[in-house]
């Protein structure tokens, strides 16, 4: 049997392009989705370059469909002169239809948050990981930050002796 390696053609590693390292702070996330994205070709061209913020950004489901908004994709300065390049436009997310009805009913009737916590590419598509999400509590963040604090320091304890 043939090894593949990470550049092999039609893969592109799973390669991460962004993280949404906020919101494991500012959320619970209890599961997680993975979704296609619709894109143009000069969002492809920045992707593969790395230009892409989804730290400020949320998914939306309205008339049944999800969108990602809040999403920045940065043009490069060598795209093409016929198009007018809208970073921040709505992008749909492609999911299944019972996927989508899951998620539905878990915001609507649960009160969950959709949050996109990363995006990356899979066998050459580009794919965002949506979480399903509770916000958490101010002391909920500083439980989470000692918790971390101390495992850190023991951690840091166990190295020395």
């Amino acid at each position: 049997m043939a090894n593949k390696s990470k550049n092999s053609k039609g893969s592109h590693g799973g390669s991460t392009i962004a993280l949404n390292r906020k919101a494991k702070h500012e959320y619970f996330i209890e599961d997680r989705y993975e979704a296609g994205i619709e894109l143009e070709g000069w969002e492809v061209k920045s992707l593969r370059a790395g230009r892409m913020a989804i730290s400020e950004s949320y998914i939306n489901i309205s008339r049944n469909e999800a969108f990602l908004q809040g999403c920045t994709i940065t043009p490069l300065p060598t795209a093409s002169t016929h198009i007018q390049p809208n970073p921040t436009r709505h992008r749909k997310l492609l999911l299944h239809r019972y996927q989508l009805d899951r998620l539905i009913g878990q915001v609507e009737r649960r009160g969950y948050t959709l949050v996109p916590t990363a995006v990356y590419w899979k066998q050459g598509r580009v794919k965002v990981e949506i979480g399903l999400a509770r916000g958490k509590q101010m002391h909920d963040k500083r439980e989470a930050d000692r918790d971390r604090d101390w495992n850190r320091d023991k951690a840091r304890i166990l190295r020395a002796r």
